[in-house]
């Protein structure tokens, strides 16, 4: 009788430690999904953003090239760490085309432009706040599958430790643009 309120104790935590691992997969498969969601956003607004500087700034097509190259990497990476470096050289590039804008007065002080801006940076911030809740979920999960005695019920089930979506400091760093012009 004792072994077998043991064996029942044992399989009722075995089942309560996979569900809320199980919980915290769905969670985390959740933020990533409302991540891609806001990069996708991103994605679509930038050949607007590139149409309408290249209406003013034409002949800056090494910015505009590199813009267009860091969304399409960025739109190809797969997995979080991939997707956390294509993501830090698509704002990269960014950076660089609205420090572009400023050597364009007219392109500045273009309503299009501004409003393209103002919603860029909106979507930068739900990106933001999209990656830390994303990050939040992965620590959670993360330490739930290294702490005893869950980590016992995630490696018998599968369950491996989730990449944090990040971008590294190296590629957010705001470019030095040279508005010389050879003169």
């Amino acid at each position: 009788m004792r072994e077998l309120l043991v064996l029942a104790v044992v399989v009722v935590v075995t089942v309560v430690i996979y569900n809320g691992l199980v919980k915290l997969r769905e969670q985390l498969q959740a933020a990533w999904a409302d991540i891609d969601v806001q990069l996708k956003r991103r994605y679509d607004l930038i050949p607007n953003l590139v149409e309408t500087v290249k209406g003013y700034a034409s002949h800056e097509r090494e910015a505009l090239e590199a813009v267009v190259r860091a969304r399409s990497s960025a739109m190809t990476a797969q997995g979080p760490a991939e997707k956390g470096h294509a993501e830090g050289m698509l704002t990269g590039a960014l950076k660089s085309l609205f420090a572009l804008a400023e050597a364009y007065p007219e392109l500045k002080a273009a309503g299009g432009f501004r409003d393209l801006q103002a919603t860029l940076a909106d979507l930068e911030d739900s990106i933001q706040n999209a990656r830390r809740y994303y990050n939040a979920v992965v620590r959670d999960f993360n330490t739930k599958v290294q702490q005893v005695p869950s980590n016992l019920v995630a490696r018998t089930f599968g369950f491996r430790q989730a990449e944090f979506f990040e971008v590294p400091e190296s590629e957010t760093v705001v470019p030095r643009v040279d508005f010389g012009r050879g003169a």
